[in-house]
């Protein structure tokens, strides 16, 4: 090994620094040997495992990822990165809800600590969420149509055995041949009418429960009026109107201190939560999980 990666005579941080100095050069691998020296001498520091969590992932090893997340994680369970890496390798090997209670916990920890990520973990959190919810779907339709079939499936066999029932009867029947092949004729027509009709009606239902799916919207009262989004932080102005609270506190910054609907003077601290939209729209969102990719 060259000199320039002499390792032997450092100590942790000074290994954990090299790391990071390899990282940056976008050689994961070495930087990755750094790291796991530096947690040889220190193994009770997290941020070295997921210092480590991160070149894994740049090199796509999902299940090291995974394990030395959760030996962070263990360390401290407060440790926001480690949360976010677990999530981001969770998602890869399509370990859904586990990768949105990881996620979820990321974001979270991110607003507690008050750590500005942007919109990365968020992106990712909807991304997860999404992918679990067409899962979901899939799994639902899949469903719908082995359930139709087998309805479909019931009615024609119910169908056969009156029909089968009406033959024997015919053939014991020592009547008038004209009178009783005519009765017979009816007989049969209404109960193939009736599988006809049955039939007819319950693929009716499933289509309309298909096209209801095609068609899903969400309320315009749900979503803010800047963004059009649905809201997840509602809050409501003194004239009455109700905004995400980032995209109206963007607004005072940057545009002016007005509300934008009324035009109203109006500042930051004249924000107020609006505790009852927020509990309409968590409950549309309960009962239509596909608005949370809207």
């Amino acid at each position: 090994m060259s000199k320039m990666y002499s390792t032997a005579n450092l100590s942790d941080k000074e290994l954990k620094e090299q790391g990071n100095r390899l990282f940056s050069l976008h050689k994961y691998e070495d930087a990755a040997n750094c790291y796991t020296k530096a947690i040889i001498k220190n193994p009770d520091q997290a941020l070295y495992f997921t210092n480590r969590a991160l070149c894994h992932l740049k090199l796509k090893r999902w299940e090291s990822v995974c394990q030395d997340c959760r030996r962070a994680l263990d360390i401290d369970p407060c440790l926001m990165k480690g949360h976010f890496f677990l999530g981001l390798a969770l998602l890869e090997l399509e370990l859904y809800d586990e990768a949105v209670k990881h996620l979820q916990r990321a974001v979270d920890l991110a607003k507690e600590q008050k750590l500005n990520y942007g919109d990365d973990i968020t992106s990712v959190l909807r991304q997860a969420r999404k992918r679990r919810f067409q899962i979901r779907e899939e799994q639902r339709i899949a469903q719908d149509i082995e359930l139709q079939t087998y309805l479909n499936q019931l009615i024609i066999d119910d169908a056969k055995r009156n029909l089968t029932t009406l033959q024997e009867q015919e053939s014991e029947k020592d009547s008038d041949a004209e009178a009783s092949s005519t009765e017979f004729a009816m007989r049969k027509e209404e109960i193939e009418e009736k599988r006809d009709t049955c039939i007819t009606r319950l693929n009716d239902l499933f289509a309309k429960v298909d096209d209801r799916r095609r068609k899903r919207e969400v309320p315009d009262y749900l979503c803010g009026k800047i963004s059009f989004e649905i809201l997840q932080e509602p809050v409501i102005t003194p004239s009455g109107i109700t905004y995400e609270r980032k995209d109206i506190e963007e607004h005072l910054q940057r545009i002016g201190q007005f509300d934008p609907v009324t035009r109203v003077h109006l500042t930051q601290d004249q924000l107020i939560p609006n505790l009852a939209m927020k509990e309409v729209v968590d409950t549309f969102l309960q009962e239509n999980e596909w608005a949370l990719y809207y």
